[in-house]
């Protein structure tokens, strides 16, 4: 019995222990999303890398404001000075609270717009670049159907609730790549804390960024937060660790979930992929033969190309040439004579054109050497022929002239 009972002691520690140990979670294993749709996608490629819902029409709320800070940044002089009527302070829900007659620049509002998410500051820089809150709307749909961000529709600049206000997570994971690429954007939206000018005495001048991820995750460095209770908790991260850099899209998440939401997609996105470098810019690639010229042309790539790939993976892009059907003297430096593809699997996965890195012109005598030749011994035969007969004709005048005069011509 004694036995019996050290036996069983002994099983109920290891039960114990094997319960109370949780197995680590597999890194490679997309991550639960509590969001109803999202989206991680490479910065550099633009390829995405995990989607939930992707294509779902959803409430943006205040991720809005990174389509209205892109927009105002290339529209607008960041210098200029705004005069704030009447309709940006009566701007409900977040704000810096402007007031009246304050003068301000449109910097100072854009920092405000992405740092403090101010509805009046999104209201006061629709009105200075779109003359209207309903011309910058059109501005914002312009400039998102540019960017390939069809499935969505803006009715105003800072997201507050309306039926027709609507995006995507694909539609803005593009946008916000596109933003991510302006300097200015990136810097403002990377920023912690800022210090802005205003004249009235009483203003709020301390900005403090929303998005605690700059302060949580390694390598965080953007971008915009997002709440209403139609769009529930919405937030575009993005994180840059050496050469990688994601951006991570969630909407329609719940409370705090949506930190965690959008740290495990980035995490998993720097644990699994790699991106590669395929090819820079201006790399010669090839000379390629011109028709009617006596050089070839220098066939150089028009920019770089990345891919991402899975990380340990053995796949890896092999590149072709294709060149145009026909190249004909002259050849302007800049001119597309042909493009870099790559592939990999059996699948185009990108192209770079090649472009001209020289001026070829034609030949200053398009025609064949061979003709030339031949041309040039027949001009000599003919001038020889002529001045035999030159030779022969003065012998017969001087025989003429021998007779005449009854000169012998021994």
């Amino acid at each position: 019995m004694k036995l019996l009972r050290v036996i069983l002691s002994i099983m109920i520690m290891l039960s114990a222990a094997t319960s109370g140990a949780e197995a680590a979670p597999d890194k490679t294993v997309p991550p639960q999303v509590v969001g109803i749709s999202a989206v991680l996608l490479d910065s550099a490629t633009g390829q995405i890398l995990y989607a939930k819902n992707e294509h779902a029409r959803m409430y943006p709320a205040s991720t809005t404001k990174i389509l209205t800070a892109l927009v105002a940044l290339e529209k607008g002089k960041l210098s200029d000075p705004v005069r704030i009527d009447q309709e940006p302070t009566k701007a409900e829900g977040s704000s810096i609270w402007l007031q009246e007659g304050e003068d301000i620049t449109l910097e100072e509002l854009v920092w405000a717009l992405l740092l403090n998410s101010a509805n009046d500051a999104a209201v006061a820089i629709a009105k200075h670049i779109g003359g209207s809150v309903e011309g910058f709307a059109k501005m914002m749909n312009e400039k998102a159907r540019a960017l390939g961000a069809v499935d969505s529709n803006f009715v105003n600049p800072n997201g507050l609730p309306d039926p027709d206000h609507y995006t995507t997570a694909h539609d803005l994971a593009l946008i916000s790549k596109a933003a991510m690429e302006n300097p200015k954007f990136r810097e403002i939206a990377g920023s912690k804390v800022k210090e802005i000018n205003r004249t009235p005495a009483d203003a709020l001048t301390r900005l403090i960024n929303h998005n605690k991820l700059l302060w949580r995750l390694e390598g965080a460095n953007g971008i915009k937060t997002g709440y209403t209770v139609q769009a529930q908790q919405c937030l575009v991260g993005s994180a840059k660790r050496g050469d990688q850099e994601f951006i991570a899209v969630v909407l329609g998440s719940v409370g705090k979930n949506i930190w965690e939401d959008v740290t495990k997609l980035l995490e998993f996105g720097f644990t699994n992929f790699q991106t590669i470098k395929l090819v820079e810019a201006n790399r010669f690639v090839k000379a390629v033969p011109v028709e009617n010229a006596e050089i070839p042309v220098q066939a150089v790539t028009a920019r770089s190309l990345a891919h991402t790939v899975s990380r340990g993976g053995a796949s890896r892009p092999q590149s072709r040439v294709e060149l145009a059907k026909t190249l004909r003297a002259p050849v302007v430096k800049g001119t597309i004579v042909g493009k870099l593809i790559y592939t990999m699997e059996g699948q185009d996965v990108g192209q770079v054109e090649l472009l001209a890195a020289n001026n070829v012109e034609p030949r200053k005598f398009p025609v064949d050497k061979a003709l030339w030749a031949g041309g040039g011994a027949l001009g000599l035969l003919f001038l020889a022929v002529l001045a035999r007969r030159a030779i022969l004709r003065k012998k017969r005048r001087k025989l003429r002239r021998a007779r005449l005069y009854g000169i012998s011509g021994e």
